[in-house]
């Protein structure tokens, strides 16, 4: 196990080929101040080179609130823009470029700008009692943080446009069937489950994940003969791995594969 200590608002560790990061402002619901997201940008940067799978999740009674409105006070309309394209853009595709499986574990209210941070990880698990707020609204904003890519695309553009305009709560469990989120676990089950997924993604193929994740989101702009020659590509790529070696050996053996992961 490794161990940073270098943090102010988030913690971080890595173990069993597993890098957690936590949001670390429980007092604050873990809302997003500047050095907040300095710290998660660097974090979510250096996990895929000591971690072959990458835990996101809050302390305390929520996941994540969104900006942190005393940060957002004396922000002009400039300074907002510039906010989202310098620091929140790189984030938000740092988790979902990461070249390693992420998975956001939401332990509590997912909010605002703290929702769509959970949105943009590979597999989204939530408590049960976790709820997820696009509260942009409530304060004349638009949502941001990637919330009118994800939403439309993950629900479908009338839950989307309900969530957006209503601004109301969505429960996990509601959010489960809706596929906002993969699947709901029993509040004190939450880490539990989410260590055993990621320790499972961490024992997985790690080319393959890779190759799977830009496979399917290219599906979403690719026509089909685009699409198939994708698959053919990457599937011939997967085909030339030790890991696909590996497997079919496995398969004949009858024993676990043993993946390198990368």
């Amino acid at each position: 196990m490794s161990e940073s200590s270098g943090y102010q608002d988030i913690l971080y560790e890595v173990r069993g080929g597993v890098a957690r990061v936590t949001l670390n402002r429980p007092d604050k619901m873990n809302c997003l101040s500047g050095r907040m997201r300095r710290e998660l940008l660097h974090a979510l940067t250096r996990a895929p080179e000591e971690a072959r799978a990458l835990v996101l999740t809050g302390a305390g009674r929520a996941f994540c609130s969104g900006q942190d409105l005393g940060d957002a006070a004396s922000l002009t309309a400039l300074d907002l823009e510039s906010v989202l394209r310098d620091e929140y853009e790189p984030l938000l595709r740092a988790i979902y470029d990461c070249p390693i499986p992420t998975l956001c574990a939401v332990n509590g209210a997912a909010a605002g700008a703290g929702a769509n941070l959970a949105l943009a990880a590979d597999v989204v698990i939530a408590a049960r009692s976790a709820v997820f707020i696009e509260a942009f609204a409530r304060i004349g904003l638009i949502p941001d943080a990637g919330g009118t890519y994800w939403l439309p695309r993950l629900v479908g553009l009338p839950r989307a446009m309900g969530m957006c305009l209503f601004a109301e709560p969505i429960e996990a469990g509601r959010a489960a069937e809706w596929g906002l989120i993969w699947e709901v676990a029993e509040d004190d089950q939450l880490e539990a489950r989410a260590a055993e997924l990621a320790g499972r993604l961490a024992r997985g193929p790690g080319l393959a994940y890779r190759l799977t994740k830009q496979a399917l989101r290219e599906a979403m702009t690719n026509t089909l003969d685009v699409q198939l020659g994708l698959e053919a590509q990457l599937q011939g790529e997967a085909g030339r791995s030790r890991d696909f070696l590996e497997g079919v050996s496995a398969f004949l053996e009858k024993r676990e594969a043993r993946f390198e992961g990368r």
